[in-house]
């Protein structure tokens, strides 16, 4: 799916980039970040490296809900419209609209998470059931939410989206979205009855009753996706600390080793050393020797040399 606002720095496509980053199965997302981002960074680029390392590891439905996309335009475009379409047949109370694109709702997000499942498996990243409810309902909220609909658009997601509350589950229309045509007429004020009055007083207190209800969730799934996020980091941070303590350890492991080899080396260097100084100590006590042997030979010579008599 064609993104919007691409970014280029230097030839490079940062958001080709990020895109593949988001493509990549979560367990080798944080090494292929920091690969990526010290690339950038060795270029010079380091808005970009800024920009890609800021990147948060995905859940493995998010990842899987970002692959489905990918991995199946055409039918990922059809699910987007007809999540548009859905939401406006809300909006207006259209009764035999929302029926009919509730029966494509139901069949199309089951088809969706088995593939979404699929897609996973194949890439040796199977999915719990947990993982897939959450894939199905990052679906649901694709339908019921655009701010969800757009989010998945980026195939960027981090972690499963939750469907709005006041977003129907079931195939039934609103009880508002009924034809014009078995509408009750209105009655005139003068007309209503006390128990009419009554009944209108209990539905107007219900639908601000609904308001507030509608309102405490979606600050609940604000929360939660708030939560999640923090979860995410708060994993992300723990994948790179066992990444930098593993990298410290081989580094403590290497630097033993070359702590072991030099210490073997100073023992090797020792012991040459003293045989050298033996062989020097030696070598001192043989030239005394012959200088000595010099000497006599010299003086026997001049004894021998002296005329007799």
């Amino acid at each position: 799916m064609q993104r919007k606002g691409v970014r280029k720095s230097g030839g490079h496509d940062t958001e080709g980039l990020l895109d593949e980053l988001y493509a990549t199965p979560p367990p080798g997302f944080v090494s292929r970040r920091e690969e990526l981002a010290a690339e950038a960074k060795a270029e010079g680029r380091i808005e970009d490296a800024r920009l890609i390392h800021a990147a948060r590891r995905p859940t493995l439905a998010a990842w899987a809900a970002n692959v489905l996309l990918r991995s199946q335009p055409v039918a990922s475009q059809r699910f987007l419209e007809l999540g548009r379409a859905l939401r406006e047949a809300y909006r207006t109370l259209d009764a035999d609209g929302i029926k009919d694109l509730s029966d494509q709702r139901r069949s199309i997000v089951s088809t969706l998470s088995r593939q979404a499942a699929a897609l996973a498996r194949e890439a040796g990243h199977p999915l719990s059931d947990a993982a897939q409810q959450d894939v199905a309902s990052t679906l649901q909220a694709v339908l019921a939410d655009q701010d969800a609909a757009d989010r998945w658009a980026t195939g960027r997601l981090q972690s499963a989206l939750t469907p709005p509350a006041d977003f129907p589950s079931s195939t039934a229309a609103p009880a508002d979205a009924q034809p014009q045509s078995t509408r009750a007429p209105t009655a005139t004020r003068s007309s209503r009855t006390p128990a009419k009055d009554e009944l209108g007083q209990r539905r107007r207190q219900r639908q601000e009753q609904l308001a507030q209800a509608r309102k405490a969730a979606k600050a609940a799934d604000q929360r939660l996706r708030r939560q999640r996020a923090a979860q995410e980091d708060a994993e992300a941070a723990m994948e790179q600390a066992r990444d930098r303590h593993e990298q410290a350890r081989q580094q403590v492991s290497a630097a033993e080793e070359q702590l072991r080899q030099a210490r073997e080396e100073l023992r090797k260097a020792e012991q040459e050393q003293q045989a050298a100084e033996e062989r020097c100590r030696a070598e001192a006590d043989a030239v005394a020797r012959a200088e000595q042997a010099a000497q006599d030979a010299s003086r026997e010579v001049d004894r021998l040399a002296t005329p007799v008599g």
